[in-house]
């Protein structure tokens, strides 16, 4: 806990002893400044008065649910991190909410410690948010920190991401990288094991494509005679991350009979070689990584709920490259640098079309895809500076700004409006709340615009 807190905590419930028993929790724990609400309707008032730095908020309240603040808070205050108090039957309907902007959830009746853990991540969040709230001397150390000196980034979100690292390094509890191929989660892991000063080593399973069989013996290993061929005992990659750190990657990938295996691990830190009947335990910490919903692979019936739980005590979300464009000058010219050196060519200047061209693409592979496109241009440079014919995937494209051009004349007001709607619709999956991020406005008046292009293309049809 920062000791300059100076916003206050909501917690509200319409339960007097879940009131009292997070609030004694969180005062023990030497928390201040904490308001307790039990009639949802007094919340709103209350937050002009004094304001928040986290709201623990139950969802089945009477008058107004907690639904409905969320949707509120996310669009009013999208700075303040919400904790969802739930019951375990209601535990779907809080992950929803965390994909509507809530920051974590937590269980009734409460455990102490899963309750401070959310409290104190949510704080980093809150504090990486608001820096001028914080040690500025210790911000500064953590940009500069060397643990993060391969992560090229000016992105407040990304800067964000580092305060929540260093907070839950060194809880030993899963971590969950979400993010889309090609962003850097392996970057973000690294980071994170370094950070843990855990003395083991960091080891590094891919899941993807290994049936059963091959993924158990890979990662725990066999005893002589467990199949044909097993002619020795052999350790399998969890032994070697002892004390360390056992990072699975593409963690969606896995295999239903192999989830289970996992389980056990998480839960009982216990696991089983190849023919073996003698139990065996590993300290090592379990961090996963995905570019995939695995709430959508739950209802399909290829991922176990029990197990997104378990893994998802922390979760890490690393913005795409198309959200922070502002880092494409670092991670251009680190690419230049790096295929100049590779090539043995000069370092050219980029050209300002270059750039223009650049933050405007879509980057679906993400850094990875923006490296190979340097790259590729690199090899067919010459001399001057590195202009867009050099590029494949701007062939044959105007050099000017892409944008919806009509005959020849800049778009209207309107229709430049719609365009960027659908761009911003596109760039995050068709998740409106994301796309009003991305657009500077509320959800609310996201959906109004949307509605409104929706009756346009009905009615032309």
């Amino acid at each position: 806990m920062d000791q300059g807190q100076a916003e206050s905590i909501y917690i509200i419930d319409d339960e007097p002893e879940i009131l009292m028993a997070v609030e004694t929790t969180l005062k023990m724990s030497g928390w201040s400044r904490i308001i307790t609400i039990d009639d949802s309707r007094d919340l709103m008032d209350s937050l002009k008065e004094k304001p928040a730095c986290m709201v623990i908020l139950d969802l089945n309240m009477p008058h107004i649910n907690g639904e409905k603040i969320l949707e509120h808070l996310t669009r009013e205050l999208p700075d303040v991190p919400v904790i969802i108090l739930t019951g375990a039957i209601d535990v779907e309907t809080a992950v929803r909410c965390m994909k509507s902007g809530a920051m974590d959830y937590v269980v009734k009746p409460v455990e102490e410690g899963r309750l401070l853990t959310a409290v104190d991540n949510a704080w980093a969040w809150f504090e990486s948010r608001h820096p001028d709230l914080s040690d500025d001397d210790e911000f500064e150390e953590i940009l500069k920190s060397k643990t993060f000196e391969q992560i090229l980034t000016r992105h407040d979100g990304m800067h964000a991401i580092f305060k929540y690292m260093r907070a839950v390094a060194p809880s030993g509890q899963p971590v969950l990288v979400f993010g889309e191929t090609g962003v850097g989660k392996e970057l973000i892991v690294r980071s994170l094991h370094a950070l843990s000063e855990c003395p083991g080593e960091l080891v590094t399973v891919n899941v993807a494509g290994l049936d059963e069989t091959v993924f158990s013996d890979t990662l725990f290993g066999h005893v002589k005679g467990a199949f044909t061929g097993a002619d020795t005992n052999r350790s399998g990659l969890i032994e070697k991350a002892e004390n360390g750190t056992l990072f699975l990657d593409e963690i969606g990938d896995l295999a239903l009979a192999s989830q289970v295996k996992i389980l056990r691990l998480l839960q009982e830190k216990e696991y089983l070689p190849l023919g073996s009947d003698q139990t065996r335990r590993s300290n090592a910490r379990i961090v996963t990584s995905t570019n995939q919903d695995l709430w959508a692979l739950e209802k399909e019936g290829r991922f176990r709920k029990d197990l997104i739980y378990r893994l998802s005590t922390h979760t890490v979300h690393v913005p795409p490259l198309r959200q922070r464009t502002c880092d494409l000058p670092l991670l251009v010219n680190q690419f230049v640098h790096h295929a100049a050196h590779e090539l043995r060519k000069p370092v050219p200047k980029v050209s300002e079309n270059v750039m223009k061209k650049l933050a405007s693409w879509p980057f679906e592979g993400n850094i990875r895809e923006l490296r190979s496109m340097v790259y590729d241009a690199m090899s067919k440079y010459t001399s001057g500076e590195l202009t867009p014919d050099l590029f494949v995937c701007f062939a044959g494209r105007p050099d000017t700004d892409p944008s919806p051009v009509l005959e020849k004349r800049l778009p209207t007001l309107k229709l430049a409006s719609e365009h960027l709607v659908i761009k911003a619709m596109e760039a995050s999956n068709n998740n409106q709340s994301a796309a009003a991020k991305i657009l500077g406005i509320s959800q609310q008046a996201l959906s109004k615009r949307l509605q409104k292009i929706k009756s346009k293309q009905t009615s032309s049809k």
